[in-house]
């Protein structure tokens, strides 16, 4: 029996029932006992509030956008989003909307990430070319289905933040690169596949040139308020089809080239 302020407090062998705050005069050991409780505790309910929120967000957000693939609905339970969200915005970490990563850039909203790597049927023999790096979130889930991904970005921040996320989260098939990929990445072409995670007004010839055969391309094509969720695919040498997915209205790429336009 433990002694807690001239009462013993037992329910049965091996339990005592733990107040709200530190009770007085508590011995040494039971006082080791209770701090250790209390905290795997707090971690416990906090873990737990994490876990709901994801699947909150897969059940409530992902599914209903037709994301029904397993091997996707599985990779966004592996990777931790919430440790690719800028700080002050831990709490939006499954939220359905654009967080904001500095630079006038931010994340895609999590039911397009998803959409995006169920389009692309990823394989593990796949070289994917990212342009546009970001958070470094994408790159995760792109790394874990792929062999190997090369991910671009104009900003060294960005560059230099993933990089040690890869590392954090034991990733090591990812080539982290700083420069404008906006006209193609042209360094470790040909690639299997090609996700552009800004949208473009127009898709560049370069795109299509660094693709192999049988390669897959995801892009969002067109001007605000008119874009369309494209997927490219190369099934023999020269030879395109293209697919519109969905409408939607991103961000666009920085320094994505511009059509043309008629002066009068």
């Amino acid at each position: 029996m433990l002694p807690y302020g001239g009462m013993i407090r037992i329910r049965f062998k091996g339990c005592i029932s733990l107040p709200r705050g530190r009770p007085p005069a508590m011995p040494a050991k039971v006082l080791e006992i209770w701090n250790n409780c209390k905290n795997l505790r707090c971690r416990d309910i906090a873990k737990m509030s994490l876990e709901q929120a994801r699947f909150n967000m897969i059940e409530q957000q992902i599914r209903p956008w037709e994301v029904l693939d397993a091997t996707v609905l599985d990779l966004l339970k592996q990777v931790p989003r919430e440790d690719f969200v800028p700080a002050q915005y831990a709490g939006l970490a499954f939220a359905d909307l654009e967080i904001p990563i500095g630079y006038g850039q931010s994340m895609l909203s999590p039911k397009l990430e998803a959409r995006i790597i169920q389009s692309l049927g990823l394989k593990k023999t796949d070289k994917v070319l990212e342009v546009g790096t970001g958070s470094g979130y994408m790159t995760a889930l792109l790394a874990r289905l792929a062999g190997e991904v090369v991910s671009v970005d104009c900003v060294e921040e960005f560059t230099a933040a993933a990089r040690q996320k890869m590392r954090q989260h034991g990733v090591d098939n990812v080539m982290l690169e700083t420069g404008d990929a906006a006209q193609g990445w042209q360094a470790h072409a040909p690639y299997d596949v090609i996700v552009l995670t800004g949208s473009v007004p127009l898709l560049v010839e370069a795109f299509r040139q660094q693709l192999k055969p049988g390669g897959r391309l995801f892009a969002v094509v067109g001007e605000a308020p008119v874009m369309e969720a494209t997927l490219l695919s190369c099934p023999t040498s020269n030879v395109y089809r293209t697919e519109k997915l969905f409408e939607i209205c991103i961000p666009s790429l920085v320094n994505a080239p511009q059509p043309e336009r008629f002066t009068f």
